[in-house]
């Protein structure tokens, strides 16, 4: 004997709204005119007590002006790296309606010179970011004494 089926239980979904709240006025927003702009900014973000002892990863999202619309933690890891997620990456991207977006992240071991694993990465999120039409800027390595490497600077990328 077959029960009948409420038809509603059938479409009784999760909604998703997407909101975008910027509690800074577009014209005090930081634009990023080269890389020690976004290394200055990121630094600011950055919990400097832990720069030399754990891998974190930051993701700097920008309006087509390279305004700065939102800076977001990506991961935390441990001393030799961090997972990070390439669609915690581009999800927030899009709920930004950015346009391009800068990563950073530290090496507690102060090497200013990318991984193999740090332009691979890079490179798969420039791709990504392709089929978005968000545009993967740079990828900077931060170190505890102002020190900085530009992945776009240096042409690694």
């Amino acid at each position: 004997m077959e029960q009948e089926i409420d038809a509603r239980a059938l479409i009784e979904v999760s909604e998703i709204e997407i909101i975008y709240k910027s509690r800074i006025k577009a014209s005090l927003r930081p634009k990023i005119k080269a890389s020690k702009d976004a290394a200055v900014i990121f630094r600011k973000y950055w919990n400097l007590n832990r720069i030399g002892f754990l891998e974190e990863c930051f993701a700097m999202y920008l309006n087509r002006a390279n305004k700065v619309l939102a800076i977001l933690p990506v991961s935390l890891g441990g001393i030799c790296g961090t997972v990070v997620d390439p669609r915690i990456i581009f999800a927030a991207a899009l709920k930004l309606s950015a346009c391009g977006l800068i990563l950073a992240h530290n090496h507690p071991s102060q090497a200013l010179n990318p991984s193999g694993t740090d332009i691979q990465l890079t490179k798969s999120l420039k791709e990504g970011g392709k089929l978005l039409q968000i545009s993967v800027l740079d990828h900077l390595i931060i170190c505890e004494d102002d020190a900085y490497y530009s992945m776009a600077d240096s042409g690694d990328i």
